[in-house]
């Protein structure tokens, strides 16, 4: 059975009706987006089966060929050019701009799904509505008069509506299935309020409905990228944050009791104290992401003044397998860095703040250390990642099992390598200092600025300077900037090289200066940021430098000296990113310490 093919209309403003896929083949030769030929080869393909799917679907499977550049069509470009065709606004829907409780609010779940329609944004006196169908209006009045709101349409991909249609009003049911379920649970706040008449029957943590957001929210983070996700009590109402690159965005808002069930949810997955809440607990759990790869979460809870908040800190599983280049290592640092790792004993620093990608940094060294004649043993606070060619150790303070204590079992477990989540005292630096001495290969973190300044922080912690010459071989600090974002940054021709020249005075930069900025795109979230990568500064213990720490231990000769063998500061490095047209200076002079 062949498609009966419409009149031709050359008007697109006297077009009536769904879009009909060879109308669409006769607008795209008209305009010169497809060759003649091209059209008439679609044509044939389409002209022999009927297909259920939208037209502007059905056309980008054939992969009709662009006459400007000969690539093929998807349902993207054919959305933005059917979009600029009728006179109408594109939108990529982004389900984080989207309140979902709302879009529920605006209209049944069947009602959007026979008009294939979709809101997207609702305020006090417009709803704008995402639809495929530009020349299908027959549903704008109803809605208006139902939401006592204007109508504005937008033209948006055909599979994303028919996606989010279902993903939206699916979510917001299970949120009005939990809050059903019960009231607010008793004694999450100190500021309770006492509605008389009301039932205090706390939410079920296993009833369907919050098994479902549950699920929900674990998959909805691992599609946008998320690093951490944050259930928040405030005082009205529970809030759900998603950090992607580094920025914090607000996911969705609902009701203080089913947030509180989902807390109860995940720490009862989590292996956690479901009727302790007033005191920190941490957790781990893991599944799978939407490819199906294993995903470990750390979670962490936190009594706060409206009940309790959680964290839970998402690890990528492919950060464990990232070679140097993909961290963010210049071949400079990554070279001299590889030379560090392959010696026999001795200690490895890597310092920086909380969230500076330390723990990524070394799980990917030692998971290439950790080979069938090696014995990698860790102590960790907690264990971030679970990583079967380790042997893993937790700490636990209250059973007066620290780090130190920890290093000094690992002692006798025949180590070859041995990674200490931390050094935050003298007992754990010491021991540190003696599994080094007695020839094993130690890692471990420090909370500081700079490279150099880890060497003056083992002297406050009072390990003498003799055994810091005798054990440290290299102290690597870091940082995470945000990466423009490859589709739509572009070339920043107004932008002053003087301003990066000054920024990392008295350094000059060699070689080509290509400045890009930030534009923002739907790719990006308007942000023009897409992914991190690490700074680098790394210091190589040398025997002038253990001279420096013998004579003249001062912050600033240490610098000097490190900077003489060949150390490249964090602000130094940034400003090679920001050369190569990687990054912005804004964000190497946010995120690193000034050159003195």
């Amino acid at each position: 059975m062949t498609s009966k093919a419409p009149r031709p209309i050359k008007d697109i403003k006297d077009f009536k009706g769904p879009l009909h896929w060879r109308q669409i083949v006769d607008w795209l030769a008209q305009d010169g987006v497809i060759s003649k030929d091209e059209a008439i080869r679609t044509i044939a393909r389409c002209s022999h089966s009927e297909s259920a799917q939208h037209p502007l679907v059905r056309l980008s499977n054939v992969a009709m060929a662009r006459a400007s550049d000969g690539k093929a069509l998807d349902v993207e470009a054919l959305v933005q050019w059917l979009a600029a065709r009728c006179g109408m606004e594109f939108l990529r829907i982004d389900p984080l701009r989207v309140d979902v409780g709302k879009v529920a609010d605006a209209m049944s779940a069947g009602y959007a799904e026979r008009h294939k329609i979709l809101p997207v944004l609702i305020s006090g006196s417009e709803v704008t509505i995402a639809t495929a169908e530009p020349f299908v209006t027959d549903w704008i009045a109803e809605v208006e008069r139902q939401s006592r709101r204007t109508v504005r349409r937008v033209l948006s991909n055909p599979l994303d509506v028919h996606r989010y249609t279902a993903e939206f009003f699916s979510l917001a049911k299970s949120v009005r299935s939990a809050q059903k379920t019960g009231a607010a649970a008793s004694g999450s706040s100190f500021e309770q309020l006492v509605e008389l008449g009301r039932s205090n029957k706390a939410l079920d943590a296993n009833d369907q409905g919050v098994v479902q957001v549950v699920d929900w929210l674990w998959q909805y983070a691992f599609d946008q990228r998320a690093s951490d996700i944050h259930l928040e009590p405030r005082r009205d109402q529970g809030v759900i944050r998603f950090r992607i690159d580094g920025i914090l965005h607000t996911v969705y808002q609902m009701p203080s009791s089913v947030l509180g069930a989902m807390t109860a949810r995940i720490k009862l997955l989590g292996r956690m104290d479901v009727v302790e809440r007033r005191r920190p607990q941490d957790g781990r759990i893991k599944t799978r992401n939407p490819r199906g790869e294993e995903v470990e979460m750390r979670l962490s809870t936190l009594p706060t003044a409206f009940g309790e908040k959680m964290v839970m800190r998402i690890f990528d599983p492919d950060t464990a397998v990232k070679d140097l280049d993909a961290l963010g290592f210049t071949p400079h640092d990554a070279d001299r860095w590889q030379q560090l790792v392959k010696r026999p004993y001795g200690i490895l620093l890597v310092t920086g703040p909380t969230g500076s990608g330390k723990t990524t940094t070394l799980y990917s060294t030692l998971k290439r250390v950790a080979t069938e004649e090696v014995n990698v043993c860790t102590v960790e606070d907690p264990i971030e990642m679970i990583e079967p060619s380790f042997n893993q150790t937790q700490a636990q303070p209250q059973l007066d099992f620290g780090f130190a204590e920890g290093l000094r079992a690992l002692m006798r477990q025949d180590p070859d390598v041995i990674m200490v989540g931390e050094i935050r005292d003298l007992a754990t630096a010491d021991m540190a200092v003696q599994a080094a001495l007695t020839g094993h290969l130690v890692f471990s973190t420090l909370h500081t600025n700079d490279a150099p300044s880890a060497i003056t922080r083992l002297m406050e912690l009072c390990v003498p300077p003799y055994l810091i010459n005798a054990t440290v071989l290299g102290v690597l600090a870091q940082r995470l900037v945000r990466t423009l974002c490859k589709a739509c940054a572009v070339r920043d021709d107004a932008s002053n090289p003087d301003a990066l020249a000054a920024a990392i005075k008295p350094w000059k930069l060699n070689g080509g200066y290509k400045p890009f900025k930030p534009v923002g795109c739907e790719d990006c979230r308007m942000t023009g940021f897409r992914g991190r990568m690490g700074l680098y500064e790394l210091l190589a213990v040398s025997d002038a430098f253990k001279d420096k720490v013998n004579k003249e231990p001062n912050i600033d000769a240490l610098r000097r000296q490190a900077v003489a063998d060949g150390m490249r500061p964090l602000r130094l490095a940034g400003a090679l990113r920001v050369a190569e047209g990687m990054t912005t200076l804004e964000e190497v002079l946010t995120a690193t310490p000034p050159l003195d």
